[in-house]
């Protein structure tokens, strides 16, 4: 089943939100086509390019149900939710933003890696500034935008939402720069330990991985600031 197939149907009548929604729906319902091309997938690697519509991650079941399948499957399920960096470079939008990886983290369930996207954009100055948002000190974007806010209502409303996403505490960034190798070799470090995947080759100790990743992250801002 196709978008543009549902669009065009005049029985239906979808804009392109709608057929989106009904064609997941209906792939729902219909797993079967998808456990048959599948087929025998023992320790194969299998990416699934989803919708970007976040309806269908905090209003309606369709994502879950899928990742729930998987999991029947035996399938060891990690999802990675990619937001433009280009976006994310002022203090409110970072806000929406990271509400958006919250609220599909806290409905799929499932380990999660945020992944700031197109760090290769940013301008060198762009790159410093969006380092801060990478692993994000809520309550100091508050203070930095109280020049901004003028109105008593959406200061107490900010610090209410900075609040609850400081005491989930669930949401870091990696940056991911498509033209240097190295930030895509961490960003896959992460993945591939998330699903533990090839653990039957080699262990892992996730303190020393975590370390690790931290320093090389560290590496790349250091590394592209300097140039």
């Amino acid at each position: 089943i196709e978008v543009d197939d549902v669009m065009e149907d005049e029985s239906l009548r979808f804009g392109p939100n709608g057929g989106l929604v009904f064609c997941m729906e209906y792939f729902a319902n219909n797993f079967n086509w998808l456990e048959e091309s599948l087929g025998h997938v023992e320790d194969d690697y299998i990416l699934f390019d989803c919708p970007g519509q976040i309806e269908l991650y905090t209003h309606l079941p369709v994502m879950k149900q899928l990742v729930e399948q998987l999991q029947q499957w035996e399938f060891r399920v990690c999802g990675v939710f990619l937001v433009d960096s280009q976006f994310m470079v002022e203090s409110f939008k970072f806000i929406s933003g990271i509400l958006a990886a919250l609220s599909a983290m806290i409905s799929l369930e499932i380990p999660q890696i945020n992944i700031m996207t197109k760090m290769d954009l940013l301008s060198k100055k762009a790159k410093k500034e969006i380092e801060k948002y990478l692993d994000p000190d809520m309550y100091s974007m508050i203070e930095d935008s109280t020049n901004i806010l003028k109105s008593k209502m959406f200061k107490k409303l900010t610090k209410s939402i900075c609040g609850l996403i400081d005491d989930y505490g669930m949401v870091r960034f990696l940056p991911f720069d498509r033209s240097d190798e190295e930030s895509i070799n961490i960003v896959l470090q992460h993945i591939d330990f998330t699903i533990q995947y090839g653990e039957d080759l080699e262990f892992k100790e996730p303190k020393e991985c975590e370390e690790d990743k931290s320093a090389l992250v560290d590496e790349y801002f250091q590394d592209h600031v300097d140039e």
